[in-house]
């Protein structure tokens, strides 16, 4: 007898058996789920191709496909009419919004279940999108300590006092096995034209950028209309009219007036963690992050003096404390999300 099943109701029965380190979930019900490439270039090399040559004799006449982004997404029964695209920072990859080092349930399942449609994205030389076409050199130096520091874990050997992250030792060695290096040199104009190229398959959406993906965010925003709002976690870097970027900013050169106030046409909020000090520090990694958060600040002003509507959130200051650079991996994750959902609900973007 031959049994026909709908993809909803496969999904629905994998649902069942699905478990997180050994707590039982809530079957998650999709209409679809797929994988798809975005944006991207064609390399070519000169001479003339043998189809007769064995397929390890270098030879020229050929392309190469690469630059383009890597995305996973998954689409719930009753969609809402946003969707969700998510980006990763640096050295990760679209890992770090699905799980957390100690195996909870990741970000982008929360929403999910909340009945967004999610677009995972790997950005072009990372992860599933490692073909490039522009070699770089991919070192092997350890640097996990340096990552602890950074990411305001604490001050390695040792954790910030009540930081929200898991301190046992499997927790922090699977999160240094998310770390993922660029596999060719890619610019980040080839990141914004692969992620608007994403939107253009995504629809309309809610764009989520988490560290080095902030600068490549607001650009993605300037240049793609689909893009309705901006939830960004911790950017790195700002983008600024001419003539008025900050010492220090990591955005790049100013932009024209008439491409910055497009961002002021959206919603964006911005979550920073705890452990940024007030005043400078013998810590680098700590000034580094207190610069950040200033130049957040000020961006924001510039933002809403032209009109806009953009926030701010530093967790401290509302209560929320311990959390890292990875906020959306820290152990009060559904903490954060339930806040961000408020927000979501303000700006009436959670239809």
């Amino acid at each position: 007898m031959n049994v026909k099943l709908s993809s909803a109701i496969l999904v629905t029965i994998l649902g069942v058996c699905t478990y997180t380190y050994g707590q039982k979930q809530k079957p998650l019900i999709l209409s679809s789920q797929g994988t798809f490439s975005a944006g991207g270039t064609v390399a070519k090399s000169e001479g003339t191709f043998d189809p007769l040559k064995a397929w390890n004799v270098p030879q020229g006449g050929q392309s190469r496909h690469g630059d383009h982004a890597d995305v996973f997404y998954q689409i719930p029964i009753k969609s809402k009419k946003l969707s969700m695209v998510f980006l990763h920072g640096y050295g990760q990859s679209r890992r770090s919004w699905q799980t957390t080092a100690d195996g909870r349930e990741g970000f982008s399942d929360m929403f999910l279940r909340k009945g967004y449609s999610t677009y995972l994205v790997d950005q072009p030389g990372r992860g599933l999108a490692g073909q490039a076409t522009k070699p770089a050199q991919i070192t092997a130096i350890p640097d996990d300590q340096t990552w602890f520091t950074q990411f305001r874990i604490g001050l390695y050997p040792n954790f910030n006092e009540g930081v929200q992250f898991p301190k046992d030792s499997l927790s922090l060695d699977k999160f240094f096995r998310m770390m993922t290096p660029n596999t060719g040199a890619v610019e980040e104009a080839t990141i914004v034209n692969s992620m608007s190229a994403v939107f253009d398959k995504s629809g309309k959406g809610i764009l989520f950028t988490h560290s080095a993906g902030g600068a490549p965010g607001w650009k993605t925003a300037i240049k793609n209309e689909n893009v309705k709002a901006i939830v960004a976690f911790e950017p790195g870097g700002f983008v600024f009219p001419e003539g008025q970027v900050p010492e220090g900013n990591r955005g790049g050169r100013g932009i024209p007036m008439e491409d910055f106030k497009k961002l002021t046409k959206i919603p964006i909020v911005i979550y920073f963690g705890d452990y940024i000090p007030e005043t400078e520090t013998n810590a680098a990694s700590l000034n580094f992050w207190r610069n950040v958060l200033a130049t957040a600040r000020q961006w924001a002003k510039v933002v809403n003096a032209n009109g806009g509507d953009a926030a701010v959130v530093h967790l401290p200051e509302i209560g929320i404390k311990g959390n890292t650079h990875f906020i959306m991996l820290d152990l009060n994750s559904k903490e954060i999300a339930d806040h961000l959902m408020r927000w979501l609900k303000e700006k009436g973007l959670d239809k």
